[in-house]
């Protein structure tokens, strides 16, 4: 009896009905800064060549990527050399990077990207990474 008298003369604070609410944000602040980091990754890995320039590309564009192998994705999606090239002959697009692996032929790259440009495509952007010195 004591106990709930007690609880009863205990002056009420706004703070302890906001506290909660506080708490609750402050999680959900967390859980959006760890969840807005996770981003998908490619089909397979690749490893840029690196290059002395540091221009920044163009992010609106479509990605093909090409592996050691010659396995080609586009926008993460896994495709062959033809359906690639007949997605870009039906609607033609201004620019689109292309992401090879450093261990690939110049020769292959080269040979795909004229192919790609016969197809259509105004603009190919090769991304490589910085050279580190």
């Amino acid at each position: 009896m004591s106990l709930a008298r007690a609880h009863r003369n205990r002056p009420r604070s706004d703070d302890d009905r906001i506290l909660p609410l506080i708490n609750i944000v402050f999680l959900l602040l967390i859980f959006f800064m760890v969840a807005g980091h996770l981003s998908a990754t490619d089909p397979f890995a690749i490893t840029p060549p690196r290059s002395d320039t540091e221009t920044a590309p163009d992010m609106d564009t479509h990605l093909i990527l090409v592996d050691r192998q010659g396995k080609l994705a586009l926008d993460g999606l896994p495709l062959t050399e033809a359906a690639l090239i007949e997605a870009f002959g039906s609607s033609p697009m201004d620019t689109v990077r292309i992401k090879a692996d450093g261990a690939v032929d110049a020769v292959t790259v080269i040979a795909l990207m004229e192919r790609l440009r016969a197809a259509g495509l105004a603009e190919l952007q090769l991304l490589t990474v910085p050279a580190v010195e």
